[in-house]
């Protein structure tokens, strides 16, 4: 029986029984369970087997909830979470005593944001504890993009997906977090560079940190394809090296026209919005066609081109 369902009450009950349900947003589905909850908390990282050292995210359903969250709240946080939210932000800001280090991995702050899903906006409301909802798959595979997609990760350990269809935006948030009371890039998302530098102005990156992670998805190796996968800038260079294997090729806009391969274009009218939504249900799709690997075509480094590559890269076997 599936356990893929519209029943927001009944998703409430769960989580209030210490249970977690998978729940969409407009980047990924997440794995949600009560921050308030040591057991659903625990229940998080063991049924991701993600590692304690990594922090988990907040979603919350107001800015007015951030104050029962966070110690103080930047000037230029201000500004990010009036422009950006609800959205595909998350803020790491000091944490107040009452979020359990658990959920922050010893770390003095919290990563928080508000997810931009109805359905999840309506859910968070409803509740009397936030959320925290690292995406809803085993740790260091692909993100899950549509309720399916945790229906097969998950089947047999979780209750309940909620369903709220595919993933508008279809890569994870932006994380920002503070130096200084200035803002620094932390993991490249759903929300351009430009877009934000056009509210706060430059902005520097610091996206990769093995240990100790200052936020999500800044381990080398990560939203990873069991096939073998490559990123390259040449595909058609890079299949002649893999002669006489079963290859699928992941591309832009332009296919390659080769009908002895397995291609999926993320988007033929030349779209970076469109590409990154599709980005992941393509890897998924290839991952389970007992391919020998994966080519993929490194996207212009530029808007969300630069989020793309950056989670591409983090997929592939290096060359």
């Amino acid at each position: 029986m599936s356990i893929i369902s519209k029943d927001i009450q009944k998703a409430i009950k769960l989580l209030t029984n210490d249970q977690l349900v998978a729940i969409p947003t407009e980047t990924v589905y997440g794995l949600a369970g009560n921050i308030l909850s040591e057991k659903a908390i625990k229940s998080i990282f063991s049924t991701k087997k993600r590692p304690f050292f990594n922090p988990l995210i907040v979603h919350i359903p107001s800015i007015e909830s951030l104050e029962n969250i966070v110690l103080n709240i930047p000037e230029k946080a201000k500004l990010l979470a009036d422009a950006f939210w609800p959205g595909s932000m998350t803020l790491v800001l000091k944490k107040n005593a009452k979020i359990p280090d658990l959920i922050t991995a010893g770390k003095d702050t919290v990563a928080v944001r508000i997810p931009n899903h109805p359905i999840t906006l309506e859910l968070l409301k409803q509740l009397p504890f936030p959320l925290a909802a690292p995406s809803a798959n085993p740790f260091g595979s692909i993100s899950p993009t549509k309720p399916e997609h945790v229906e097969r990760y998950f089947k047999n350990n979780i209750q309940m997906v909620l369903d709220g269809g595919s993933c508008t935006n279809g890569i994870e948030s932006t994380i920002i977090g503070f130096e200084n009371d200035e803002p620094i890039i932390y993991r490249l998302g759903a929300l351009a560079l430009e877009d934000i530098e056009a509210v706060v102005g430059k902005i520097s990156i610091k996206n990769k940190k093995e240990e100790s992670p200052d936020a999500p998805g800044m381990l080398a190796r990560h939203y990873a394809p069991s096939t073998r996968t490559y990123l390259v800038d040449n595909v058609t260079h890079e299949i002649k090296k893999h002669q006489g294997k079963k290859i699928g090729i992941l591309v832009f806009k332009d296919s390659l026209n080769n009908t002895s391969l397995t291609e999926i274009i993320l988007s033929e009218n030349g779209s970076l919005q469109e590409a990154a939504a599709n980005l992941y249900d393509a890897l998924h799709e290839l991952d389970h066609q007992q391919l020998d690997a994966i080519i993929a075509e490194r996207f212009p480094d530029n808007g969300l081109g630069k989020s793309i590559n950056d989670r591409l890269q983090r997929a592939t076997f290096s060359l």
